[in-house]
């Protein structure tokens, strides 16, 4: 037993053979595909899905894909472009009068004669017809000519006709619309004494533009229902002292050229393009200056009430309140008066205090709104926890964060303050004659909006123009400075 347990534990105790050199490979290639990955992944697919853009450039290609703000913004820049580049390149004086020019239409060049009363000739009376007729004939006839003698112009129109028989004498009438009856027949600008008075030479107040003459026959004390009428267009004459102060070298007879007038002219003769030009530049500097003030003070306002908080913002916003509660119209007067401006005085400080006064409650309201959000921000109470100042805070990390806010705010407030300025100069208490702006050109085109409606026209167009492209605009600021537009796309 004894030997059989000790070749036992030889056989146990011999030492294993070393593990061949093809089982110490497979080994190690079955561990390597342990750590191997099983699919190649695609490294774009941990890569940013679009660039990294900044604030501002992310809202401007937002605002490119709006065609209406996009088409609003090269409307705003040309009448920009308009009021303030235009006086270079057309430099009419838009305070120069040229009473021969009064209340004309658009044109682009024309030409005038210089003519005087002298060439007109002489009225014509017939010898060969008695002062009073012979015999009595009713009822009377309409007369069977009636003409125009030489060149008719703004100096005088020389009409002539033919006798009635049977009429003592004859009443011409004037209208610048066509006569369908004889109620119609306009003013009456002169009656003959005579029945021999065959001719009549009117020169009241005439400008270049269609007229209907008529003429009716009378037996002493009433009128023919019968009468004759013709169109004539005066043609545009300048008097010889006023062609000279041109040049020396014009006599009677001879053409002279007149400036294009692509708006045509107001009441006084004055271009109203270039009155046009004058007007945008006073139009935006209240229109932009004023937005300017009362935004600025808004900001300040609103921002120091939100990041206060507490008792004072809810003083500080009650005041506000209070002065949103006061009526525009009263203090315009009241600040009217207080300037000391008189009747036909400039009334644009006062307008613009009043402005600056007044519209500045909203944009507060908006800021502290912002403001609210913003100051319960980590980087805002990290900035508190390095020890940095309340004014500090509040415009170096407050109000740049709601600048977006306060340029669409300016935004809307422009057209609303040019809208303004229109009104009250409309009303007379803006801008004052002789001095332009849209809404003095708008309150002198009313007067004669139904026989020179372009007086009217053109400085309404600029601003419905003008307000509708700054609101088109404004909406589309306001969307793309949303921020959380972005993760819509």
């Amino acid at each position: 037993m004894m030997e059989i347990e000790l070749n036992q534990k030889q056989t146990n105790s011999t030492p294993r053979s070393a593990p061949a050199m093809s089982d110490i490979k497979s080994t190690s290639d079955n561990l390597d595909s342990f750590f191997k990955p099983a699919i190649k992944q695609d490294e774009s697919l941990h890569g940013l899905s679009r660039p990294s853009l900044s604030y501002w450039q992310d809202a401007w290609i937002r605002l490119k894909k709006d065609k209406k703000a996009i088409s609003s913004l090269f409307l705003v820049s040309f009448i920009l472009a308009f009021s303030l580049l235009g006086p270079l390149f057309w430099t009419v004086d838009p305070n120069e009068q040229n009473l021969n020019m009064i209340s004309q239409g658009p044109s682009f060049g024309s030409e005038a004669i210089i003519a005087n009363r002298e060439m007109l000739g002489e009225l014509i009376v017939d010898e060969n017809i008695p002062e009073e007729p012979l015999e009595e004939i009713l009822p009377l006839a309409a007369t069977e000519s009636l003409e125009v003698l030489g060149t008719a112009n703004t100096v005088g129109v020389h009409l002539k006709w033919q006798a009635v028989p049977g009429a003592y004498n004859y009443t011409i009438y004037r209208n610048e619309m066509e006569p369908t009856s004889i109620s119609e027949l306009g003013v009456p600008l002169f009656t003959t004494e005579y029945a021999n008075e065959l001719s009549y030479i009117d020169s009241l107040q005439l400008e270049a533009i269609p007229y209907w003459y008529s003429i009716v026959a009378t037996d002493g004390v009433d009128e023919a229902m019968t009468y004759t009428s013709i169109q004539v267009t005066p043609k545009l004459a300048y008097s010889l002292d006023q062609a000279r102060a041109i040049s020396n070298d014009y006599k009677l007879g001879d053409s002279i050229s007149i400036g294009a007038h692509p708006f045509g002219t107001d009441q006084l003769g004055r271009d109203v393009m270039a009155r046009l030009m004058t007007g945008g530049r006073i139009s935006f500097f209240i229109g932009f200056f004023a937005p300017l003030l009362y935004i600025l003070f808004g900001t300040l306002y609103g921002g120091i009430a939100g990041f206060v908080g507490g008792r004072v913002d809810g003083w500080m916003m009650r005041f506000s309140d209070f002065v949103v509660a006061l009526p525009f119209l009263l203090f315009m007067i009241l600040s009217y008066i207080a300037f000391g401006a008189g009747p036909g005085e400039s009334g644009i400080v006062p307008m613009m205090a009043t402005m600056v006064a007044l519209l500045w409650p909203a944009t507060a309201r908006l800021v502290r709104g912002q403001v609210l959000q913003l100051r319960e921000e980590g980087f805002t109470q990290a900035a508190q926890l390095l020890g940095a100042s309340s004014w500090y805070i509040l415009l170096r990390h407050m109000i740049p964060n709601t600048i977006g806010v306060i340029l669409v705010t300016l935004t809307f407030a422009i057209p609303s303050a040019i809208f303004t300025e229109a009104f009250l100069s409309f009303i007379g208490m803006g801008v004052a004659p002789p001095n332009a702006s849209w809404g003095v050109m708008s309150n002198e085109g009313i007067a004669t909006m139904l026989n020179t409606p372009h007086e009217l026209i053109f400085p309404a167009i600029f601003i419905s123009l003008t307000v509708l492209s700054f609101n088109l605009l404004g909406d589309g600021l306001r969307d793309a400075l949303d921020a959380r537009m972005r993760s819509r796309e």
